[in-house]
């Protein structure tokens, strides 16, 4: 029996249909299946799927979905990236099912349970929300939404062309993207780890959120979304501080049977964590000793021995910072890998 999908169409009027087209593609190619061909293009992930056409002065759309969740969440992402793309110009876009304001389906508030620290920069915020179950599939990150200190919290809403309504001026919030590292259904918990950086001096709100956190402490999560366990019996997980909550996740998930081989990059021994799994785990933990985060190369070349060795299935899964996590998708392009066998993520960019 054929699964149901959920299915939406749109039309955007852009002042350059094929160039919209072309933008599109280019963002997409980083996290997402793209194909194109001419004037039509295809972008698909877990969450779904779009359909694009560029003709008669205008950009067709056509969604996807497994769920009615990842429709909204869909058209919400293509509506965001087409009035970037479009920037200053005017841009037109409609949908079939134009959405009223409303609260946004996938957003729920939280309150901050628990905070402690794992290791000297690794901070955990236990978190509780009435619909846990909600964060359980779909996806491993979500955005976390920090209101302002001292305000009661105004929540964004769906637009009628798709995007979210941000509160402005003395509500807008602070918005950055984490990994809910586990989630206790029967508490109605969960756990979100924060690494805290050595700023040098920048604004890092998401780390100065987690290390002032008090209990009660109100906030809102969008998601989830961004990929979730990988479905394969033999896998290499490799990343630094910020992807070891996802590593953590995949490695809990992950059932009997199954092998896991992970590299993760740490600054000292301090920081490393236990890491459960009922696969066989082989981790290796890479230590930095001073050197500068995402400067190390450690991971691409600790992939690049481990796959010498691995089968063509063998799924490739790594976070880290964003030329390194270029370095091992040109590694696996150069040596044929499946496409459809990795994942490999930009989870932050050094200051040029």
């Amino acid at each position: 029996m054929m699964a149901e999908r959920f299915t939406l169409s749109g039309t955007a009027v852009p002042v350059d249909p094929a160039r919209m087209l072309d933008g599109l593609c280019a963002r997409f190619v980083e996290h997402s299946d793209v194909w194109r061909s001419g004037n039509t293009a295809t972008l698909a992930n877990h969450s779904g799927k779009a359909d694009l056409r560029s003709e008669g002065g205008q950009l067709s759309i056509e969604l996807s979905c497994p769920t009615a969740a990842m429709l909204q969440m869909v058209r919400n992402v293509i509506a965001e990236h087409l009035f970037m793309i479009a920037g200053d110009e005017p841009l037109e876009l409609t949908w079939a099912d134009m959405p009223k304001p409303s609260a946004l389906p996938d957003f729920r508030e939280i309150r901050v349970v628990s905070a402690s620290n794992v290791t000297p920069h690794m901070r955990r915020l236990t978190i509780a929300c009435a619909d846990v179950a909600h964060f359980r599939d779909g996806g491993l990150h979500v955005r976390l939404l920090i209101p302002p200190k001292g305000r009661a919290p105004v929540w964004p809403s769906t637009r009628p062309d798709g995007r979210i309504d941000w509160p402005k001026g003395e509500d807008e919030l602070t918005v950055r993207i984490y990994t809910i590292r586990s989630i206790d259904l029967d508490r109605r918990e969960m756990d979100i780890d924060f690494v805290l950086h050595d700023t040098c001096g920048l604004p890092m709100p998401g780390a100065d959120f987690a290390q002032n956190a008090r209990p009660g402490d109100v906030a809102g999560l969008l998601g989830p979304g961004g990929g979730g366990v990988p479905d394969a019996a033999d896998m290499i997980l490799a990343g630094d501080e910020t992807a070891l909550p996802a590593i953590s996740r995949i490695a809990a998930e992950m059932p009997a049977g199954s092998r896991l081989v992970a590299f993760v990059e740490v600054e000292t021994e301090a920081e490393e964590q236990p890491l459960v799994s009922a696969a066989t785990l082989d981790i290796r933990w890479l230590h930095r000793n001073g050197a500068a985060a995402g400067t190390t190369g450690m991971l691409e070349k600790a992939i690049r021995s481990e796959i010498e060795r691995a089968s063509p299935d063998t799924f490739v899964w790594a976070g880290c910072e964003r030329s390194e996590a270029k370095a091992i998708r040109d590694l696996l392009k150069a040596r044929g890998h499946d496409r459809q066998r990795s994942s490999i993520g930009s989870y932050w960019q050094r200051p040029q």
